[in-house]
């Protein structure tokens, strides 16, 4: 599922091709929303928040949109053959008269009033890449990590309630920089030192991608352990390991290295 650095550089392609003009198509295919029509409305700026993105209207509505698993937004230029937007997983169109956004694949595409979007994502703890993190956020999301206890580490890491946008790459990548076992009774960590850990590394990958372009993000050789199964740690030489995060039916692939996050 993509994490918060790919939401930060979705949000931001959104914008350069959105932001301050009319939409002269909308279409919503999805049960709930379909009969909704943004024809004529300005797009105002998506935001990203966590692993949800809020695109924003002059009449007070917000498109919410989540990507899952395998959803993306492309652009497409107006008119353009790949504007066309014919696919079988196509979720959400909004074209104004130069760019076209397409949502493919998308998992939750809901429209709200903007001064109700707290009905979708209140219930989340502060996002980690946010301008007030560390600050306010950094301070809410230590009050939420004290509630998890000894909970392993890694599943509160996970646990979107706590802080939004870690996935299974960040969580286990913070965890090797901190040279710590995933399984570590969160209550036994210093957790602003694990939260900061994975903001810089988020941060850096999100700065990747807008240099990089939003499909290649980091290269590979930048992931000391997630997806490495089995190859040489880079640190240590030690075959990285994988366990698992959470209990079924959420559970989550970690990656670690043995000798590096020993117990």
């Amino acid at each position: 599922m993509p994490e918060g650095d790919v939401l930060r550089r979705t949000a931001a392609r959104l914008d350069q091709a959105l932001a301050g003009r009319v939409l002269i198509r909308s279409e919503l295919r999805w049960p709930t929303v379909a009969a909704v029509d943004l024809v004529g409305r300005t797009v105002l700026r998506t935001a990203p928040y966590g692993k949800h993105l809020l695109t924003r209207f002059d009449d007070g509505r917000t498109l919410h949109t989540h990507l899952r698993m395998e959803g993306s937004w492309r652009i497409e230029r107006t008119g353009a053959p790949g504007a066309r937007a014919g696919g079988q997983h196509v979720r959400a169109v909004l074209g104004a008269q130069t760019w076209t956004a397409i949502g493919d694949g998308l998992g939750m595409v809901d429209v709200v009033a903007t001064r109700d979007e707290h009905t979708l994502i209140g219930h989340l703890g502060p996002d980690l890449l946010a301008d007030d993190f560390p600050g306010p956020g950094l301070t809410e999301a230590l009050r939420r990590w004290g509630a998890g206890g000894a909970e392993p580490v890694c599943d509160v890491l996970l646990d979107q309630e706590v802080v939004a946008g870690i996935g299974t790459i960040w969580m286990a990548e913070s965890l090797f920089a901190q040279r710590l076992w995933p399984w570590t009774p969160a209550d036994r960590v210093d957790a602003s030192a694990v939260l900061m850990t994975a903001r810089t590394l988020m941060g850096r990958s999100a700065a990747a991608f807008a240099t990089a372009g939003a499909h290649r993000g980091v290269a590979d050789l930048s992931r000391q352990v997630h997806g490495r199964h089995r190859q040489h740690c880079r640190r240590c030489g030690t075959p990285i390991a994988v366990g698992t995060a959470r209990r079924p039916p959420q559970e989550r692939p970690v990656f670690y290295c043995p000798t590096c996050q020993h117990v």
